[in-house]
């Protein structure tokens, strides 16, 4: 795929008017996605930062929960920053008994591994990645990883704990750089899905 790919944020809940900005001045025709018919409309989604059960109960509501694991299980690229992080987790510690999530990365996170909002803080980060040096993160009620799966690249660690991660088609950041004037990570993940061309990277049926 080469041009402007056209990317959707799961617009449920959380910063989605940040998201679109970044990935427009990332190269992207960016469009905010709350049905299913939308996603086929798209080839890869942003899942923003917010509440993460909120967003998991929300899916269900709007009858998104499936459609996304589907998109997901097709191999289509997805970012998920934050609560996105969590969403697109296999597993989770310290979430709700009845929190779904999507899946698509073999790690298990931590919600709110790095405190409450008024814990909230800024750190440079080295994405592997990401050229031209440290990334500002914006860490806010942030989870980190606990642990990863064989298959998963970690590309990026704070205080000991890693924050970013790619498995496939699927990337995820503890930190919100959607709040930054720097959206590198975004342009990596358009890079992404312009890689994935139409067609590619199907994960095969179960």
């Amino acid at each position: 795929m080469t041009g402007t790919p056209t990317i959707g944020v799961l617009a449920l809940q959380g910063d989605v008017r940040e998201h679109l900005r970044a990935l427009a001045d990332a190269g992207a025709q960016a469009r905010p996605v709350r049905r299913p018919e939308e996603l086929a409309e798209i080839s890869g989604l942003v899942i923003p930062g917010g509440e993460s059960t909120t967003m998991s109960k929300l899916a269900v509501v709007f009858g998104m929960l499936e459609p996304l694991r589907a998109f997901v299980r097709a191999g289509k690229p997805v970012y998920g920053t934050c609560a996105g992080m969590i969403m697109v987790a296999d597993k989770l510690l310290d979430g709700r008994a009845d929190q779904e999530t999507l899946g698509g990365i073999d790690m298990i996170v931590r919600r709110n591994a790095f405190g409450r909002q008024n814990e909230s803080f800024e750190a440079a980060i080295d994405v592997a990645g990401v050229p031209g040096g440290p990334v500002e993160g914006v860490f806010i009620r942030a989870p980190w990883v606990e642990s990863v799966g064989g298959g998963v690249e970690v590309l990026a660690t704070y205080d000991g704990h890693t924050v970013a991660v790619r498995q496939r088609n699927v990337l995820a950041t503890s930190f919100h750089p959607e709040l930054t004037g720097d959206h590198r990570v975004h342009a990596l993940f358009v890079d992404m899905v312009r890689a994935s061309g139409p067609g590619q990277g199907a994960a095969p049926a179960e």
